[in-house]
């Protein structure tokens, strides 16, 4: 079958077309013809009932947009995971962590499907994943198969869904990821979910932006009021402003079959009729995915636990989900003037609500002054920052912050104040604090801590080098230095000294340290390793007896949990079993 550009040639050959037009003809064919077209009936459906949705792609999450779809599994685990198309296992990845138990498979089209929070895999899949993990004696384990090694067809059986890793419960997380590893919208591909409903509106945000700038008499963000027509029409209070302005909102989106609150495909603006700004949920690439913490009102979120998303792109915003903007979505409003400002919210269904917000050019007074109030830190984004202060130091890296900002740093005995948690960082700063102080033999059990709700501190880093304790942050607030002389706990939940355990399919623990954490496990039967699943929101520590590793009738079973400082408990016990 001859290709649409040898189609093309042979009918200019035989026609005998001027070379103008065959020059405006080429022009115009190469780049649809260059453009993979997205494949619409290729991927089919990876669950066998009616896909409801928990999280759409492109949803905006902590430090990170969602890059595929959350599918609900009907409040359980368990079910069937389908192929969504012909293709080979790529990758398999188990963590206790992220997506858990994951599935990669490879389509031999270029793209990639992805299963995540599993249960467990098909039982040839699962005995492959068993036996590297017997291996490497390990239960976290990535793998990469060797090509036709696991061979998947278009509906066959692939996994179970579960709630594994950081799962908030059960679901399956389904990704389609093109050849760059690049995850697109799975709707862009056909896969349809019913939705009938508009997005739904929280608020909206006017934002004074260079200096000289005010809105209603203020040169901070202002929440304007809305007032709700028909026909998902909503009109703002008139704004009286002078200066460089952007807008945000805050909104989400609910398709049928649940309540939960999704994420938006499409935001359009315009002014005065013309085109200003897009953000378009597509396709993005995880190495941009933190810079979401630019894109929202982070100060805003850390606040009020709630996402402002701006409708403008500042500095150091690299985002590719633009397809186009006017001066970068920014508005500037002269005094005596008026403009309508629109915005458009819809989902990939074509639901939409519209804002319509009149701007009147007013020089008013300025009532409610910015607060840049300065200190002896002030941190430029392009060049790194290093601090040193009693037992502390700091070193802050180029590009670890946004945009320019004075940062608030004081040193309190071994109590450090890191400025506040309104101010992202995109990379990790290093916070190193003299163990000069501390007894050598103490140096091991030592950790610095992020202080929390009520000083409770969390377990951030522990490196030692040269007497200097290190860790790496990128969350500004409270830190101290702890100590954990206190060993992890470890309960038994189904086994006893002496107990038989024919009639059990698994034995099964509860592990925790409440100082600074669970680093690590290893089980033993009579000296031989055995797989044990760690679930970190249950404190669930299971064996399966079903890996038929344990094949003796007296056993003699030792579990060593350790935390991340190193202290570690030992549990010991017999039990019995019929081989």
């Amino acid at each position: 079958m001859l290709s649409n550009s040898a189609h093309l040639m042979i009918f200019l050959k035989y026609n005998r077309i001027t070379s103008r037009l065959l020059i405006a003809l080429l022009m115009f064919s190469l780049p649809v013809l260059g453009q993979q077209a997205i494949p619409q009936d290729y991927f089919g459906p990876p669950l066998e009932i009616p896909l409801v949705l928990s999280g759409t792609f492109g949803e905006l999450r902590s430090n990170h947009f969602h890059s595929g779809l959350d599918i609900k599994t009907q409040q359980k685990t368990g079910l069937r995971v389908l192929a969504t198309a012909d293709g080979v296992v790529s990758r398999i990845k188990v963590s206790h962590y992220g997506y858990g138990k994951a599935l990669y498979v490879q389509h031999p089209n270029g793209y990639t499907s992805v299963y995540a929070h599993l249960q467990s895999f098909s039982p040839e899949i699962e005995a492959y994943v068993k036996k590297k993990q017997y291996q490497k004696e390990d239960f976290q384990i990535e793998l990469f198969p060797k090509a036709n090694e696991l061979v998947v067809t278009k509906g066959s059986l692939v996994a179970y869904s579960g709630n594994t890793g950081g799962s908030g419960g059960p679901h399956l997380h389904f990704e389609l990821r093109d050849r760059n590893a690049r995850p697109m919208n799975p709707f862009l591909f056909g896969i349809d979910v019913p939705d009938t409903r508009r997005p739904i509106i929280n608020r909206v945000m006017a934002y004074p932006i260079a200096e000289g700038s005010q809105v209603n008499g203020s040169e901070n963000p202002v929440e304007l009021r809305l007032t709700k027509k028909e026909n998902g029409l909503y009109i703002a209070e008139k704004v009286k402003a002078t200066g460089t302005l952007g807008f945000g909102i805050s909104t989400v989106d609910r398709q049928d079959g649940a309540n939960n609150k999704n994420g938006i495909y499409l935001i359009e603006t315009t002014l005065n009729g013309t085109p200003n700004f897009e953000v378009r949920m597509n396709k993005f690439s995880f190495a941009e995915t933190r810079y979401i913490n630019r894109m929202i009102d982070y100060a805003y979120f850390i606040k009020r636990k709630n996402r402002i998303q701006k409708l403008f792109v500042e500095a150091n915003n690299p985002l590719s989900i633009y397809p186009q903007t006017v001066d970068q979505g920014m508005l500037y409003v002269q005094d005596s003037l008026s403009y309508q400002y629109t915005i458009r919210v819809m989902d990939y269904k074509g639901n939409k609500v519209v804002i319509q917000i009149p701007i009147a050019g007013a020089n008013q007074e300025i009532i409610a002054l910015k607060d840049n109030s300065p200190t002896d830190h002030f941190v430029q984004a392009n060049q790194s920052y290093d601090y040193a202060e009693g037992k502390y130091s700091i070193y802050i890296p180029r590009g670890a912050l946004y945009e320019d900002a004075y940062l608030d740093i004081t040193v309190n005995g071994d109590d450090l104040n890191f400025h506040h948690k309104e101010i992202p960082l995109h990379k990790n700063a290093i916070i190193s604090y003299d163990l000069s102080a501390y007894e050598t033999t103490d140096h091991d059990k030592l950790y610095i801590a992020r202080k929390g709700y009520n000083d409770r501190v969390y377990y951030t880093g522990a490196r030692i080098k040269d007497n200097m304790l290190t860790a790496s942050t990128r969350t500004l607030g409270e830190y101290t230095i702890a100590m954990d002389t206190t060993p992890p706990v470890i309960r038994p939940k189904n086994v006893t000294d002496g107990k038989w355990m024919s009639k059990f399919n698994t034995l099964a623990f509860e592990i925790e340290d409440n100082q600074s954490g669970i680093s690590g496990y290893r089980a033993t039967v009579n000296g031989k390793f055995i797989l044990m699943e760690y679930d970190y929101k249950t404190d669930r520590l299971v064996h399966d007896f079903d890996d038929n590793v344990i094949t003796e009738t007296e056993n003699k079973l030792k579990l060593i949990v350790t935390d991340n400082v190193g202290n570690s408990t030992t549990f010991e016990t017999t039990f019995y079993r019929k081989s």
